[in-house]
């Protein structure tokens, strides 16, 4: 009898291996492999199929038009605007967040408008009882909302039952972790599992032009669980973000065929569930104190939506040996790469002193056009000097210390006029800039990050340039340090 041939797989990027081990090569992840049972088969795969040979695909020029697809609004402005317009059929949406952070919340308050629009709607759970969940619609004052609820792990019997005549044409899958397919030997939850369901939901999805919403786990890191071809098989992949000690939930599109990446919508957490931020830059300015030290007004864009956020920073002396840098919302890299440049470039010398920095709102910035904001506001806290109430900053610093001119000018700069914000401090504008600024702000130019220490420690001199090239370093208020060559 001949021995049945097992496989080893990776939990968290799908790798096969044949033999266990405890670091996956591929993903470097530490006890991720497990052993599973591969399915019966015999053969090379269009054997495995049967049938005779396949027809011939007709193939068309890149010239031509289509028709637009056409979509479902749910009336929930953020999350439509998210999706690129609304949910267009025979899409298959992948939405992945912490736990508790709102996306089962989120999934039924859009199955539910688009329920009382007319748009016949399932919700399938696999984690929570019927009564769980009209527990929470009750509570979200859903409870009328013509919404089909059920629940259920097969896949084989969910496929066959969103196929019939009167299957919906919006299904909520609840979570894609908890589905398993009969045919494989496997927990729910594993790589095959998660992949195998995933497929068979949305080979249903384009078949049936029904709109699959599933909701997905992350792990530890914050990526959705499971094999990375996941992000890959759907068309839209959704992640949902906040701070559990802010109320504020920020959702944002990562991969969408039909609509812009990088997309956010801003939502409010509240008893009533998540309600729409039609203005968030209002929202994440409504406690500003303008006359702290260590505070500055961030002109940003997320997608194509301009927003300012206020970014808080704190110099103050350390009492360790090794000072301690804390981030929240901002890449810890690029602090210390702006501590850096503030040290080698402008004789600023924070080494001896905890740097704090935190983005108000537990909104997570990413753009490198936050760097001169936030070198304004670590120069305001060092100097206890207050950044100007009526100032919105952006700027790229590069390594030379020169602030480069970044994307989207003209749409930062009216949204800190509309804000009412006096004046913007900004780099050059490029070429590519309209060169109009919008009525009633000033905008002040500024090509060197030591125009920006002046403003804040006009008392100091600028660095001393060697003949070496060397720079005599310097702290604030203090004498320049001795070259080497002088000791």
């Amino acid at each position: 009898m001949a021995k049945s041939l097992r496989s080893f797989t990776c939990q968290s990027c799908g790798a096969v291996h044949s033999k266990w081990a405890g670091k996956c090569e591929s993903c470097s992840a530490w006890n991720s492999i497990v052993e599973e049972a591969p399915a019966a088969s015999s053969g090379s795969p269009l054997a495995r199929i049967g049938g005779g040979k396949g027809r011939r695909i007709e193939f068309t020029g890149l010239t031509g038009t289509s028709a637009q697809p056409s979509r479902w609004t749910t009336g929930i402005g953020e999350f439509d605007r998210v999706c690129g317009g609304g949910l267009v059929p025979g899409s298959a949406l992948l939405i992945g967040g912490d736990p508790g952070i709102g996306k089962s919340t989120l999934l039924l308050q859009a199955a539910a408008a688009l329920a009382r629009g007319g748009v016949p709607c399932a919700y399938i759970s696999g984690e929570e009882a019927i009564d769980q969940v009209r527990l929470r619609a009750a509570r979200l004052g859903l409870a009328d909302a013509p919404v089909q609820l059920a629940t259920a792990t097969a896949v084989r019997d969910i496929v066959a039952t969103l196929e019939s005549r009167d299957g919906p044409a919006v299904a909520v899958i609840d979570s894609i972790q908890t589905m398993h397919v009969d045919g494989i030997d496997s927990s729910p939850g594993t790589v095959s599992q998660v992949r195998s369901s995933a497929q068979a939901l949305i080979e249903l999805a384009k078949r049936r032009d029904v709109t699959v919403l599933l909701v997905g786990h992350v792990t530890k890191e914050g990526a959705i669980a499971g094999p990375r071809v996941l992000e890959h098989m759907v068309d839209t992949v959704l992640y949902f973000e906040g701070e559990r000690g802010h109320q504020f939930r920020i959702l944002r599109a990562v991969k969408n065929r039909f609509g812009p990446t990088d997309e956010i919508g801003v939502f409010e957490m509240s008893d009533r569930g998540l309600a729409d931020v039609s203005n968030p830059s209002a929202l994440f300015l409504a406690e500003r104190r303008g006359s702290v030290s260590g505070a500055c007004v961030f002109a940003g864009i997320e997608g194509t939506r301009p927003l300012l956020v206020e970014i808080q920073a704190l110099v103050a002396p350390s009492s360790f040996a090794t000072p301690r840098h804390a981030v929240v919302g901002w890449d810890s890299g690029r602090l210390a790469m702006v501590l850096a440049v503030l040290e080698a470039r402008c004789g600023v010398v924070t080494g001896p002193n905890d740097v704090y920095l935190n983005v108000a709102g537990g909104l997570r910035i990413a753009e490198p056009a936050a760097d001169l904001a936030v070198a304004a506001a670590l120069l305001s806290s060092l100097a206890d000097e207050p950044v100007p109430a009526d100032m919105a900053v952006f700027g790229e610093i590069g390594l030379g210390g020169e602030v480069r001119a970044v994307s989207q000018r003209d749409a930062r700069l009216k949204e800190a006029a509309k804000l009412g914000f006096g004046s913007v401090l900004a780099p050059p504008a490029a070429r590519s800039a309209s060169g109009r600024n919008p009525e009633g702000i000033r905008v002040e130019e500024i090509g060197h990050l030591s125009d920006l220490v002046a403003r804040f420690l006009p008392g100091d001199k600028p660095p001393r340039r060697e003949a070496g090239g060397r720079e005599g370093r310097q702290r604030p208020g203090g004498p320049p340090r001795r070259p080497a060559s002088e000791d």
